[in-house]
C-alpha cells in the first residue's frame, strides 16, 4: 500500500488543462518524446502512428493511472475501491489510510432485529464525519479525501480526449480513420462524464484543452452530456464505411494485454452496442428503483434523483435490446509485466482481495457471497479456511477469502479474483451481463416478469452458476426482485457497479428516508446473523472535491457544489 502526498501540480483544475501523459515506453519511443508531459503536435504528433498513442495513453495512462500512486496503483484500485465499499462488495480491513476503513461503514445496524443488545451505532457517520470533514486541500495533502481521485481521473481523460479531437485535422488520415480515432475520444469522454455524473452531485462540462471552466453544472447535465459524447460517438461509427481502416485504428489503440478473452478489439458494431449498452446504464444507475425490505413500491425521501418511470424502463429495454450481445467483445484491461496501467498486486480490487482476509487490505463482504445461491459453482471463488477477520468496524467482519482462481485452477465459472500477470480481466465498460440484467430488471418492473426471469437464467448458465432455473416456477413481483438484485449482486462483482445499485435499490439512504437494508448477513461480537437491518445512510451523490472549488470558485450561475440533502 502507498502513499502520496500532492502538491498543485495534482489539483483537479489544473489537471483540466495538463499536457497528456504518454501511453508506453514503446509509444515514447514512437514519438521520441524528449518530456512525456509535454509532447508537442507539431513534431512529434504529427503522424497515424502518433496521435494513435496519444489516444490511447491519454485513456490508459491519464484516466485510469494518472498520478494513482495511492491505495494500489490505478484507478480500478482506489477508486472503484470507494465504490465496492459502499455497496458493501468488500471492507476495509483495519487501519488502512485513504479513509478505506470508513467510508463503507454504516451509521448503524442491528443483527437480530428482535434483539437490542444487537445495534451497533458508528460515532463518526460516513456523510459528515467522513466525507464533509475530509474533503478540503489538507485532507488531500494526507491521502484522506475520498471524493478526490475519482474527480482527478476522469478529468484528465476529457482533457486528453478534447487534446485529441483538438489535433485530428492536422494530422493525415483517412476519412475512416478520422472517425474511428473520434469515436474513440467522443466514447471515453461519455465514459468519463458518466462517471462524473453517477457519483457528484455536480460538475464542469470542459468542451476545450488548456481551459479552466468555472460554472458548475447540476449532475443531470452532466448525465446529459455523456449522453452528447456516446451519441457523437455513435455517429462517427455509424459514418465508418472502410472496415480495414476501421479495424487499424481499433487495433493501435487498444493495449497490446488486453487483447485476450473479451478485451479484443471491438468491430464497430460490437462498438455500437457497448454505447447502446452505456445509454441504458445512465438512466438506469441515475434514477431510483426502490426495493426496500420487499417492498417493490419503497418510497425514498430526499434523495438526489428521481425515480423511474414507466417510461425510463421502455428506453431501457429498446436500448439493451440493441445492447452488448454475449460474443461481443467488449472495454477490458488486464497487467502485464512491463508498461502496465495497473499491476496484478495492487492496480484493482479484486488483486488487492487475492488472498488471504488476514493480509488482504480489502475484505470480501458477507453481503457479497450471501447473494450466491447454496450449491452456486460460483462460490468457489470464495474460501473461508483462512478463518474469521474480526474487523474494528464490525461489518468488516468476514469469513470469507477471495482465491487466487488463476492458481486454483478455476474452470467454467467467472475468475472473480487473481494476482498473477494477466490472470483477470477488468470490465471497464458495459458487458453482456449487465446489458442483460438491465433488461431483465426493466422487464420485471413493466409486468414481464416471466421474460425478467428467462434473462437472470441465461446469465446465470452463462456464468456456470448451475443453480435450478427460476422462469416457469410462478415467483411473484417481489421474489423476482429477489433474484433479480442478488444476480446482479453476484454476477457484476467487482465491476465498479454494486453502490449504484445499493444506492437506486433504496439500501444506501436511512432508514428513516425509507431506505435500509434488511435480511443482511453479518457476524457480530462473533455470532453469525442472517437478518440483519443495516442502516447505511451514505450520501448519495458527492460534494464537488476542495480541490476543484477552492482553486477554482464557482462562478455565476453555477449549480451547487454541495450537496443540500445532506
Amino acid at each position: 500500500m502507498k502513499k502520496i502526498h500532492f502538491n498543485k501540480k495534482h489539483r483537479a483544475y489544473i489537471l483540466c488543462f495538463l499536457i497528456s501523459v504518454m501511453a508506453t515506453t514503446a509509444c515514447k519511443k514512437q514519438l521520441d518524446v524528449k518530456d512525456p508531459n509535454d509532447p508537442t503536435f507539431g513534431v512529434n504528433v504529427n503522424t497515424e502512428a502518433g496521435i494513435t498513442a496519444y489516444a490511447k495513453g491519454g485513456i490508459y495512462f491519464n484516466g485510469f493511472n494518472y498520478g494513482d500512486g495511492w491505495l494500489g496503483d490505478s484507478y480500478f484500485s482506489l477508486p472503484w475501491g470507494y465504490h465496492e465499499l459502499m455497496g458493501d462488495m468488500i471492507g476495509g480491513g483495519q487501519g488502512s489510510n485513504n479513509q478505506t476503513t470508513t467510508m463503507g461503514v454504516p451509521d448503524s445496524f442491528q443483527a437480530d432485529p428482535t434483539d437490542a443488545t444487537t445495534v451497533f451505532t458508528n460515532t463518526a457517520p460516513q456523510a459528515l464525519s467522513i466525507i464533509r470533514s475530509f474533503n478540503t486541500t489538507a485532507a488531500t495533502a494526507n491521502a484522506n479525501n475520498a471524493l478526490f481521485y475519482e474527480w482527478t481521473n476522469m478529468y484528465a481523460m476529457i482533457n486528453a480526449c478534447n487534446i485529441t479531437l483538438e489535433n485530428l485535422a492536422s494530422i493525415s488520415l483517412t476519412t475512416d480513420k478520422a472517425n474511428a480515432l473520434k469515436a474513440w475520444a467522443y466514447w471515453w469522454k461519455g465514459f468519463a462524464y458518466a462517471q462524473i455524473g453517477t457519483l457528484y452531485y455536480s460538475g464542469l462540462i470542459v468542451d476545450h484543452s488548456n481551459t479552466v471552466v468555472s460554472t458548475y453544472v447540476s449532475q443531470t447535465a452532466i448525465i446529459a452530456e455523456s449522453n452528447k459524447q456516446l451519441n457523437l460517438a455513435l455517429t462517427a461509427l455509424k459514418g465508418i464505411s472502410n472496415q480495414a481502416d476501421y479495424a487499424t485504428v481499433i487495433g493501435e489503440l487498444i493495449p497490446g494485454q488486453n487483447k485476450v478473452g473479451k478485451g479484443n478489439p471491438p468491430t464497430s458494431a460490437q462498438w455500437i452496442n457497448t454505447i447502446n449498452t452505456m445509454l441504458a446504464r445512465n438512466i438506469v444507475l441515475n434514477k431510483l428503483a426502490p426495493f426496500v425490505n420487499g417492498n417493490p413500491a419503497a418510497s425514498i425521501s430526499k434523495a438526489s434523483i428521481p425515480a423511474m418511470t414507466t417510461a425510463d424502463w421502455q428506453a431501457v429495454i429498446t436500448l439493451c435490446n440493441s445492447g452488448v450481445q454475449k460474443s461481443d467483445n467488449v472495454f477490458t484491461g488486464r497487467s502485464s509485466n512491463t508498461n502496465s496501467f495497473f499491476s496484478p498486486l495492487g492496480g484493482s480490487v479484486a488483486g488487492i482481495c487475492s488472498q488471504s482476509n488476514q493480509n488482504s487490505t480489502y475484505k470480501v463482504s458477507e453481503r457479497l457471497v450471501q447473494a450466491f445461491k447454496a450449491g452456486d459453482a460460483r462460490l468457489a471463488n470464495f474460501d473461508p479456511s483462512n478463518g474469521t477477520f474480526y474487523g474494528d468496524a464490525n461489518t468488516n467482519t468476514t469469513r470469507w477469502s477471495l482465491i487466487d482462481g488463476v492458481t486454483a485452477g478455476l474452470k467454467g465459472i467467472p475468475i472473480l479474483g487473481s494476482q498473477q500477470v494477466g490472470g483477470i480481466e477488468i470490465y471497464i465498460g458495459p458487458t453482456y451481463e449487465e446489458n442483460q440484467l438491465m433488461l431483465a430488471e426493466a422487464n420485471i418492473r413493466t409486468g414481464g416478469i416471466e421474460a425478467g426471469l428467462a434473462i437472470i437464467d441465461a446469465v446465470r448458465t452463462s456464468q456456470g452458476a448451475g443453480v435450478a432455473a427460476v422462469a416457469g416456477t410462478g415467483l411473484t413481483l417481489v421474489q423476482a426482485l429477489n433474484e433479480l438484485t442478488a444476480e446482479r449482486t453476484a454476477a457484476l462483482a467487482f465491476r465498479g457497479l454494486s453502490y449504484y445499485d445499493a444506492r437506486r435499490w433504496g439500501w444506501t439512504y436511512a432508514t428513516t428516508k425509507g431506505g435500509g437494508r434488511y435480511g443482511a448477513t453479518l457476524i457480530f461480537n462473533k455470532t453469525v446473523y442472517t437478518n440483519a437491518t443495516i442502516n447505511y445512510n451514505f450520501m448519495d451523490y458527492w460534494d464537488v472535491p476542495a480541490d476543484e472549488v477552492v482553486k477554482n470558485k464557482p462562478g455565476t450561475g453555477s449549480a451547487p457544489v454541495l450537496n443540500p440533502n445532506y
